[in-house]
């Protein structure tokens, strides 16, 4: 079937589609309804997400086959894991849990680096029907008590240390002044000693990761029901407070079993690369969930597209792993381009294996996706989703014998998500108009089932500006032919290398330094990252004139300690003041105009025409 009546399909008889979908899953008890308001997605269904994504490949006799390709320049160290030792290691660490306290509907938070033990604790988590929230191994100590808080974990799951191309990032400290800010700190925290970093284990509250596996404990699957949650993965909220999504089990591995067939075209067996982070929710979805129940090897890559040690770092691991599909993000492949600007290193490698590359995380400029295709000469596929919807939503269909593509477009849209375009009063607008871009409810299986500890900001911030709608923070456009056009966030949330930061927390930092009366910041334009965080602030009166020769250092320091490294802060500019609408709200969008050069409706006031001649003057002193 192509796409089109693929498409058809789904909206003549959506429920039909969906348990048709659900039978490629393993389940405990198979459900026999799709859909039921109020209770979710296959509601009568049991299943367990390890089940489906270990035990079922194992007992078909496919435990011989490589589940993780772990590779890790950055420590010279290679290793295979079959779905055999795979399943061994994550039904003894889920044995270590239960002795811990953890047991069904338990909470596991893990911050873990790049490494097969992050894997076996999220597997293992799941084995036992608790919940894990995974925390990018980049955030400082302030961002992590803040998710020690709103999730409440029994257990804190960590390494001693992350370790990037010249440095190490020691975890330990971090995790300690975490748990010293937290209201309610779990009672044990399970260490992986690597052997780049070791540390004293505080007595009573310390647990040795080896030491559990060593115990060599196992561990049943629990029976779970299909709506009971997976996993809460925190994004940035427009507030600089975290927003828990939270992402069910039966309907997750539905969507995620249907998109490595039907989308990535991905085969049991192969080898699939999503070149991203567990922190993020392209790494739950594609690095551990989606290729583990399809029965794919997995990429589990601990380093850099270039650095490690060049440009030619990521057709290495295609050609090493014999990689059909490989996902990462423009950011990387913009990198690769400013390094390796005539694709030498592509030649360096035999990349016959190499079927599709897609691309998602900002929007895909059309010469990065130009320079990828010709590079590589198969087809580079940018698709859009987010933390939220938890798999793509528009794409092209590889899986369906579909590569067709609209520059500058992130495809047409997944079955499962009816997309409108819509005007400020909620009506639909002519092909080609730019609009809010909104998805009509319910959403499909995968999708977020609500936020953690917060159902009415769940309600308030995605389901009420439309009736009927789940509103996606995105501007844009769809063409005549059904291709969606993502121009960017109608929020103040910051697209920074694929990693949505929240302009709020950020804020909060710099607003506490003595010297700042108020501050705001705008995501802007950047080249390789798609948007880095700039900042503008207003200095109280006294502020001395070395506090002001210092300032934009401090905040630097600052930012990067509270909110960490990923922010990629590193300018501030000084201005007496701030553009702002009448109820006091500052103009963000109009400063991103001033330091993108684009053009921009001048406020009809005119304390906001000095305000903004103010923050002209500013951008071009600093220049």
């Amino acid at each position: 079937m192509n796409y089109s009546d693929v498409f058809g399909a789904w909206e003549a008889h959506p429920e039909q589609f969906w348990l048709d979908a659900a039978g490629d899953i393993a389940w405990f008890e198979a459900p026999k309804t799709a859909y039921e308001a109020g209770k979710g997605w296959f509601p009568d269904g049991k299943v367990n997400a390890c089940y489906a994504a270990l035990d079922t490949h194992v007992e078909a006799g496919h435990g011989g086959q490589v589940a993780i390709c772990y590779d890790s320049p950055v420590t010279g160290t290679k290793r295979q894991v079959t779905y055999d030792e795979l399943l061994k290691e994550v039904s003894a660490f889920a044995s270590g849990l239960r002795h811990l306290g953890v047991g069904q509907g338990g909470r596991v938070l893990i911050y873990m680096p790049m490494i097969p033990e992050a894997v076996v604790a999220m597997l293992a988590t799941a084995r036992l029907g608790a919940v894990h929230s995974v925390v990018f191994g980049g955030f400082a100590a302030r961002e992590l008590a803040k998710r020690i808080d709103d999730f409440a974990p029994d257990v804190i799951v960590t390494a001693t240390c992350g370790i990037e191309p010249g440095r190490k990032i020691p975890y330990m400290p971090l995790v300690n002044e975490a748990l010293a800010m937290s209201v309610h700190p779990p009672h044990h925290v399970v260490i992986k000693q690597r052997p780049e970093q070791q540390v004293e284990f505080e007595e009573g509250r310390d647990v040795d990761f080896d030491g559990i596996l060593e115990a060599g404990g196992t561990e049943p699957c629990c029976p779970c029901a299909s709506t009971d949650p997976l996993y809460v993965l925190y994004t940035s909220g427009t507030t600089g407070t975290p927003k828990g999504v939270v992402r069910d089990i039966g309907s997750y591995l539905v969507a995620l079993k249907w998109s490595m067939t039907n989308i990535y075209s991905a085969q049991p067996g192969e080898a699939y690369w999503a070149a991203s982070d567990i922190g993020w929710v392209v790494g739950h979805s594609y690095i551990v969930y989606g290729p583990l129940v399809n029965r794919n090897s997995t990429v589990l890559y601990e380093g850099k597209p270039v650095g490690t040690p060049d440009a030619g770092a990521m057709w290495r691991i295609i050609s090493e792993y014999n990689v059909s599909v490989a996902f990462t993000a423009p950011t990387a492949i913009r990198a690769i381009k400013r390094e390796d600007p005539q694709a030498t290193h592509v030649s360096k490698y035999d990349l016959g294996c190499l079927r599709f590359l897609f691309l998602a995380g900002e929007r895909a400029d059309p010469d990065t996706v130009e320079w990828a295709r010709t590079s590589l000469g198969v087809p580079v596929i940018d698709h859009w989703w987010q933390t939220e919807l938890g798999w793509p939503a528009l794409s092209a269909f590889p899986g369906l014998g579909d590569t067709l593509v609209h520059i500058g477009a992130a495809g047409r849209p997944v079955p499962g998500f009816a997309f409108d375009i819509l005007d400020e009063d909620g009506h639909p607008v002519p092909r080609g108009q730019n609009g809010a871009i909104v998805i009509k409810c319910p959403l499909p299986p995968g999708a977020m089932t609500g936020l953690w500890n917060a159902p009415g900001r769940f309600e308030d911030q995605y389901l009420s500006t439309y009736a009927g709608y789940y509103l996606t923070g995105d501007a844009g456009y769809m063409d005549e032919d059904g291709f969606v056009f993502v121009m960017g966030r109608t929020d103040d949330v910051m697209n920074v290398a694929g990693h949505r930061l929240s302009t709020g927390s950020i804020e909060e930092v710099i607003a506490a330094h003595p010297a700042v009366a108020e501050c705001a910041v705008v995501g802007a334009a950047d080249e390789l990252k798609g948007q880095v965080p700039v900042a503008f602030v207003v200095l109280k009166a006294g502020a001395t004139e070395a506090t002001i020769a210092n300032l934009e250092q401090d905040l630097i320091a600052s930012v990067r300690h509270e909110v960490g490294a990923v922010a990629s802060f590193r300018r501030v500019y000084q201005t007496a003041v701030l553009p702002k609408t009448r109820s006091g709200k500052i103009l963000r969008k109009t400063i991103r105009s001033l330091i993108d050069g684009q053009p921009f409706d001048t406020p009809a006031t005119i304390d906001n025409v000095d305000a903004i001649e103010a923050v002209r003057v500013a951008i071009s002193d600093h220049t």
